[in-house]
């Protein structure tokens, strides 16, 4: 009987390069179940965030009549997990993926705002196939080149930012008001209401468990406090925040009322998104400009993110060589790339790959067994997806803050005491949050950059790149002005 499993075990052991890494097949089954529990919070977050907005035409992903969030989850959970076995088996690296925070934050309240969820998703598509297109050209690193690499953590830093001010407002804990100043804490200046206590437990014991490095620390957070919503609820019986044809109740639940699931294992058919997708249609909702601009700020999300993974877990992982680089490196970028594409094609927003792998990392895990793992995993999860319907936001906002912090800590690497780098660097990041838009952010820093290098004497430190994107930029948020002198 041994006899006849040596053979299939080593021809794994020869694929994944185990032994070759210092690793056992062990090892990379225990990592695949740390990266998963690290990171499995996506399958409750990522519908959160973008299956219960509303697109410019008042519709929802799915059926487009009312939130459909377990099929949301259910394809979020599908993608990350054909996704992350693509890694494994064509990457060979411990490197995870799933729908990316931040990029689904801008999708939703970015694009989606301006078009139909199909035609959001669609750019989304674009933007992989174009990234896919500069891999195999080997123009991605030109790309990545061209943006001074400070300006590339204010941007990580500015989408932190923003991510935690949707957990804040999501869960009622900071509100918009009609009179007096944009924004407020709690009820009327008051942290009044049982369900803001369960969002303050909740972002108190992420914080505590991150702090203490606990492995699935924001999943664990985002289950007790599901779970602390439900005993809440059934104590107090708060209501819901809004019911149709009654007065408004600021004290109530802001997305879902918590209790018991009717059931626990389920499923919904995720292939259904793939029809949720239209690649051309936002050219015809908003200008070419302004389409092409929201698909170069995915795009270059997209880059910063991997490219900082990859180093970071690569070389946690022993995988960096002497010379910087990481082995298989055109596949990886190739695999992320396309993780951007079959995200959109999905609608589940792009797919990028995961810091959290380098739990598995800590783990034992070095080769892409790892990941397949995980991705098994996810695919297990596409059952039980009924269980997010029951999560309100204030149980999984603490998660949007939280991983907002985890983005900002990158802030140590501005330099601001060169003013000619932190004051376009500030203003990314602050007005990701102030304006609400990620765009709005890089946008301005591009521009300031490209301006103070100008005045300075210094034009020919900047990429040719640089000042394309930056006149696009311009032309960006002058579109007001100009229609209004057209008559438009």
């Amino acid at each position: 009987m041994s006899d006849a499993k040596t053979p299939s075990i080593s021809k794994l052991d020869r694929f994944f390069s185990i032994s070759d890494r210092g690793s056992s097949v062990g090892r990379e089954v225990r990592g695949g179940l740390v990266t998963f529990f690290t990171m499995a919070y996506i399958v409750v977050l990522n519908p959160l965030i973008i299956a219960t907005v509303k697109d410019v035409d008042g519709q929802f992903i799915g059926d487009g009549l009312v939130p459909n969030v377990p099929l949301v989850a259910a394809g979020t959970a599908f993608v990350a997990g054909l996704l992350s076995i693509l890694m494994g088996v064509i990457g060979r690296v411990p490197f995870a993926m799933a729908a990316g925070l931040g990029l689904n934050a801008f999708v939703t309240y970015g694009i989606a705002s301006q078009m139909s969820w199909e035609s959001a998703m669609g750019l989304v598509f674009l933007e992989g196939v174009i990234i896919a297109l500069l891999v195999l050209t080997g123009f991605r690193t030109a790309v990545f080149n061209a943006i001074p690499p400070q300006l590339k953590t204010a941007i990580s830093v500015g989408i932190g930012l923003f991510i935690a001010l949707i957990g804040f407002v999501d869960a009622g804990f900071v509100r918009r008001v009609a009179a007096g100043p944009p924004l407020e804490l709690g009820i009327g200046g008051n942290l009044a209401s049982w369900p803001i206590f369960v969002f303050v437990v909740g972002l108190l014991l992420i914080a505590l468990l991150v702090a203490r490095q606990v492995k699935g620390a924001i999943l664990i957070g985002i289950v007790s406090t599901a779970v602390l919503a439900i005993i809440v609820e059934a104590v107090t019986k708060v209501g819901a925040a809004t019911v149709p044809g009654k007065e408004p109740n600021p004290a109530g639940w802001q997305l879902v009322v918590p209790g018991l699931p009717e059931k626990i294992f389920g499923f919904e058919n995720p292939l259904v998104l793939f029809r949720e997708f239209d690649p051309f249609g936002a050219f015809g909702s908003v200008s070419v400009i302004l389409a092409l601009l929201l698909v170069f700020t995915l795009l270059i999300t997209d880059f910063f993110d991997t490219m900082g993974t990859m180093v970071g877990v690569g070389r946690q992982a022993e995988l960096i060589k002497e010379d910087g680089t990481l082995p298989r490196t055109r596949e990886i970028l190739l695999v992320d790339s396309v993780g951007a594409a079959v995200g959109g094609a999905g609608s589940v927003s792009s797919n990028t790959t995961y810091i959290e792998s380098a739990a598995g990392v800590g783990e034992g895990a070095r080769t892409g067994l790892a990941s397949v793992v995980t991705g098994v995993l996810f695919l297990l999860a596409i059952f039980v997806s009924p269980l997010v319907a029951v999560v309100p936001y204030e149980a999984a906002a603490p998660a949007l803050v939280v991983v907002g912090f985890l983005m900002m800590t990158a802030i140590r690497e501005i330099d601001f005491t060169d003013y000619e780098i932190a004051i376009p660097a500030f203003l990314t990041i602050v007005l990701m949050p102030f304006s609400y838009s990620i765009a709005n952010g890089i946008g301005a820093g591009f521009i300031t950059f490209v301006l103070i290098k100008l005045v300075m004497g210094k034009a020919r430190e900047v990429h040719a790149l640089m000042w394309t994107v930056a006149a696009l930029f311009v032309v960006y948020f002058a579109l007001g002005p100009i229609k209004l002198l057209l008559g438009l």
